[in-house]
């Protein structure tokens, strides 16, 4: 990406595009100098706003000052001073590029197929994520996220997983009783003023109830909370919550029965990761006994599976069948989809 100033004929230019047009020895010489701050501060850059670092380059025997910004990795070039840079070489022709369109077009095929033939082999059969603690919650039937690393620290997601545990920890000692009073109940949905809607989020049935909607908080909430912020992502999750409730409150057969636990909203947090990475491919352990399996998908269609199960399952807990509430998933899921659309339609060239 290229801004141009068309007062002062300067240019500012991405590092990635610069390193495909300039030899590397200069380009390094730049950087390293701004990685070590041997520079002053400079102009704004024209993406972040943020003072950019003057360092000193000398090419080709010519010497100039050039505006770094880490952050953003562009170089502001005054001008005349890029053309002093000295250019890569042209490109030899490859093969490929020499055949006719015909052939090309036969290549590609090819290729394609061979793509498709090696995803396939790779998605059975693996040896599994090298982390140990992916490798036991793949034993322990849960999806492990096999890419996608976050490299933005959630701390709002770890501020709701410590209060989730915070909370039953409190509560289990009379675990029961409470759960009981400060339940989500479908025939008293404003028990306490109102406070159920909030305190059933945090409390859970058990120990592998909490541990369960951690695991799953964690490994998706941290993109989730990157991509939208810490505000959004707070308010993703109250809605989630909220529209759960809601759907479990109105169908519900047995209403005299206390809900508990943060499905609900970690359901639309899912539902949001997976829309957003839908390339995104988690892995699976398959077990026979003592034989296990590791097998992967894109979580894409992991969602869809999952929500074909809440289907079934709500259809169970509406005849009566069943005491996980997925009516409370399937209304998280759908203000995840809300608000992936909402992503979508608000900045559709990033998308």
């Amino acid at each position: 990406m290229i801004w141009a100033c068309q007062d002062c004929g300067g240019r500012a230019i991405s590092l990635g595009l610069l390193r495909r047009e300039v030899q590397a020895g200069p380009i390094n010489q730049i950087w390293r100098k701004a990685r070590d701050e041997q520079g002053s501060a400079g102009r704004l850059c024209p993406s972040c706003m943020k003072p950019m670092l003057v360092v000193q380059v000398l090419p080709s025997g010519s010497r100039f000052d050039v505006d770094v910004c880490k952050r953003c990795q562009f170089l502001w070039f005054d001008k005349g001073e890029f053309d002093a840079m000295p250019a890569l070489p042209p490109r030899p022709q490859t093969l490929e590029e020499s055949l006719p369109q015909k052939a090309r077009e036969l290549v590609a095929e090819v290729e394609v197929r061979r793509i498709r033939e090696r995803a396939q082999e790779e998605s059975f059969g693996e040896e599994g994520p090298d982390d140990w603690w992916q490798t036991v919650a793949g034993f322990l039937g849960l999806p492990v996220e096999l890419d996608n690393p976050a490299r933005y620290t959630p701390w709002l997601t770890w501020s709701v997983g410590a209060i989730m545990v915070l909370v039953t920890a409190f509560s289990y000692p009379h675990l029961g009783e409470i759960v009981d009073r400060y339940g989500m109940m479908a025939s008293q949905p404003w028990r306490h003023g109102g406070l159920t809607w909030l305190t059933s989020f945090f409390l859970h049935g058990g120990v592998l109830h909490l541990f369960s909607n951690l695991y799953f908080l964690f490994v998706f909430g941290d993109n989730a909370e990157e991509t939208l912020g810490w505000r959004r992502f707070l308010l993703l999750l109250v809605a989630a919550c909220v529209a759960g409730h809601a759907l479990h409150i109105a169908l519900e057969p047995r209403t005299e029965w206390p809900a508990v636990g943060a499905s609900g909203g970690i359901s639309g947090v899912i539902t949001f990761y997976a829309l957003q990475f839908p390339r995104t491919r988690l892995g699976f352990c398959l077990r026979w006994g003592w034989r296990y399996q590791w097998m992967s998908m894109s979580v894409v269609w992991a969602l869809a599976i999952w929500v074909l199960l809440q289907v079934v399952g709500a259809a169970e807990q509406v005849a009566g069948f069943s005491n996980v509430s997925s009516l409370a998933h399937l209304g998280g899921a759908v203000i995840g989809l809300l608000f992936w659309l909402r992503l979508r339609l608000n900045r559709p060239r990033e998308n």
